[in-house]
């Protein structure tokens, strides 16, 4: 609680370990959260890409994935949701602070292996969806690729900003990278989560309701806005800011507990 007796420096100091706080309450359950959809996927893909049982892929429930004489399709398939496991791991321990400060070189060589990995997916990902035809929609289709697009561009400027040791700038561009890089995590929790709230309300089984047509921009941009917000907040001598920033990390926290909840229950732990 920020004591409004206090002296404006130490209000406005209170306020920012607020708001770092509810930072830190998100991003562990981001961690959990991540670290359960990388478990699903090699729970769910590795034992069947390896006993060559391949035609299992679908029982997920997937738009495409095993599509016979299709074995470059198929390759992209695997590759691209196995290397899902390597972004989910990979892109926490990047914003790890004891990570970062004890282990600089691993810091280093994860961030280089997280980025290339990240921009392998990004343009495959694009390929999938107008190559391979992996939508549903034209609408879907073109939201993934907006998040793909812009995810290239983030990754070329953390890179930039790595080479050159500008650090502060470098970490908010990975931050931002990672959470478009988390573009399909974000929509399955949004999914459940609106799900678990409003009973499906504009969601339709061809993915072309409003629910579905704003999933497929929002799952990134919202949670860009909210960390642009988290960002601002920071810079910000404003305690109010802070502190109402701070409400709206809670509730994204929350929201993102609940989609996190809803996904492991449904559509993960099924098929682990």
């Amino acid at each position: 609680m920020v004591d409004t007796f206090a002296p404006p420096a130490r209000r406005a100091l209170n306020a920012h370990t607020v708001l770092k706080t509810t930072g830190l309450l998100w991003f562990l359950v981001a961690v959990i959260g991540q670290w359960l959809f990388a478990y699903y996927v090699i729970a769910a893909y590795a034992p069947e890409t390896l006993s060559g049982s391949w035609e299992r892929w679908d029982e997920t429930g997937l738009i495409q994935g095993f599509t016979v004489d299709d074995l470059i399709g198929n390759l992209a398939f695997i590759s691209h949701t196995l290397l899902t496991a390597v972004i989910c791991i990979g892109g926490t321990m990047q914003l790890m602070p004891p990570v970062r400060k004890r282990f600089p070189a691993l810091h280093r060589w994860t961030g280089r292996t997280y980025l290339t990995v990240g921009a392998f997916m990004a343009i495959g990902g694009i390929w999938m969806i107008w190559g391979r035809g992996s939508r549903l929609t034209e609408i879907g289709g073109w939201g993934t690729t907006i998040n793909g697009l812009m995810a290239l561009v983030t990754i070329a400027v953390a890179f930039y900003f790595a080479k050159r040791r500008k650090i502060d700038r470098h970490r908010r561009w990975a931050m931002r990278t990672f959470i478009l890089l988390s573009g399909v995590w974000f929509t399955r929790l949004g999914y459940m989560a609106w799900a678990i709230l409003t009973g499906g309300a504009g969601m339709s089984r061809s993915l072309d309701g409003p629910f579905d047509i704003f999933i497929a921009f929002g799952s990134y941009l919202l949670p860009l806005a909210v960390l642009e917000l988290y960002f601002l907040a920071s810079d910000s001598r404003s305690g109010g800011i802070k502190l109402a920033t701070s409400g709206v990390m809670l509730a994204a926290t929350a929201a993102t507990a609940l989609g996190v909840f809803g996904a492991w229950s449904m559509m993960w732990s099924p098929h682990v």
